[in-house]
């Protein structure tokens, strides 16, 4: 009897996609085993995989194993915003010249065309590597760009060095929409050169016809990370953490300089204003601002930050955590940024009580630096080396 959320890999020509169902793959051992191409008729291998000739494909699937250091795709079912990054992985190739960057280039042209050209935009459909073999997991229908996110934001050429060499691929956001199942009639449509058709979800044809995100977002049941959600998952970002740790460990208050550093990679409308001495900080180590609005019409909001370096198994705990709420002034903010985590309780008392604190983990600060071009333990010490020697 197969598990419940299953689907043999017999069953896959006729299947419904539903949303976070493992698709089961075959147990030849080769490519026959591959389970994409039987589900959508699609080719078997790589990230980007397509049905029909470009430029005008008949549908996309998006692929990933989420195990790629250099390149972390990401889900974040919170938001239903999916990251994924282009096929331009190495030296030597214009961004453009690969066949996945070709595809992101025009369907984000035609995204921000006139709606005629929208329309040709095919369905994409994103899934992951499951846990066995050739097993895969169904993520969602998505479409290119998000709501409020402008043309400048939703496709984005990032610069990496590989060796002595620089190159640059493409990030896109994309936006997974609210369709918790996909009937195989619209799968069938799809493949005839119909996803218009009367089987297609409502969903899709409003943002085929309209540009309407209606976006999968799936709340939290609790308003707080546990310790394994803001703990490093990967393998690189547990050697980002670790790097970051050894280079303070025996002077941890310098961390100081690097958590503003940190700051503000995440986000450049952080303004550092002062970097307090221990003596007389108060218990506050960093103070800034943050600007909302744009050149000549915003307004800045003040912050105070609690920089912590510890080893990634010793918590923040209570004590901590509010000595800066208590200084905290009306309409300030607070940021605890750590290279481990928050402890239960006091992360517990932080979203109960509504305190006005942003957590700052070492899984947050590992996916700073990678978005920063950071991809590994050596990268991350050079640039630690020469900003904090």
């Amino acid at each position: 009897m197969k598990p419940k959320g299953h689907v043999a890999f017999e069953d896959l020509r006729s299947a419904d996609l539903v949303i976070d169902a493992v698709y089961k793959g075959g147990k030849s051992g080769n490519l026959r085993d591959d389970v994409l191409s039987k589900l959508l008729g699609c080719g078997n291998a790589g990230g980007f995989r397509f049905l029909g000739k470009g430029p005008d494909y008949k549908l996309v699937v998006l692929f990933t194993t989420d195990n790629d250091p250099d390149w972390p795709d990401l889900l974040d079912p919170h938001t239903g915003l999916f990251v994924y990054y282009g096929d331009n992985k190495s030296p030597g190739h214009d961004a453009g010249s690969k066949k996945g960057n070709k595809l992101l280039e025009t369907i984000y042209n035609r995204l921000h065309a006139q709606t005629a050209e929208r329309r040709l935009i095919p369905p994409v459909f994103v899934f992951s590597r499951g846990i066995e073999g050739h097993d895969v997991v169904f993520r969602g229908l998505a479409v290119p760009g998000a709501e409020g996110m402008g043309t400048a934001e939703d496709l984005v050429a990032l610069w990496r060095t590989s060796g002595s060499s620089r190159f640059q691929n493409y990030k896109a956001v994309l936006s997974i929409l609210d369709v918790p199942v996909i009937p195989r009639a619209w799968i069938n449509d799809i493949q005839a050169g119909n996803p218009l058709s009367r089987n297609c979800p409502a969903v899709w044809k409003s943002w085929s016809e309209g540009g309407v995100y209606r976006t999968l977002k799936s709340p939290r049941t609790v308003g707080y990370r546990s310790e394994a959600e803001q703990v490093p998952s990967t393998s690189v970002e547990k050697e980002i953490i670790k790097t970051i740790y050894e280079h303070f460990q025996s002077r941890p208050h310098d961390f100081e300089l690097c958590a503003a550093e940190i700051i503000q990679l995440m986000d450049k409308r952080f303004e550092i204003t002062e970097i307090t001495r221990k003596s007389v900080d108060g218990g506050r180590d960093i103070i800034g601002k943050y600007n909302i609005g744009g050149a000549g019409n915003s307004i800045k909001i003040d912050f105070a930050v609690e920089a912590k370096c510890y080893a990634i198994n010793n918590s923040v705990g209570v004590r901590y955590t509010s000595r800066l709420i208590s200084r905290l002034r009306y309409r300030h903010f607070g940021i605890v940024i750590t290279t481990s985590y928050i402890a239960a309780q006091a992360y517990k008392e932080i979203v109960e009580d509504g305190h006005p604190v942003l957590v700052i983990a070492a899984r947050d600060i590992a996916r700073i630096m990678l978005e920063a071009g950071i991809s590994g333990a050596g990268e991350m010490k050079k640039w630690l080396e020469g900003k904090f020697p």
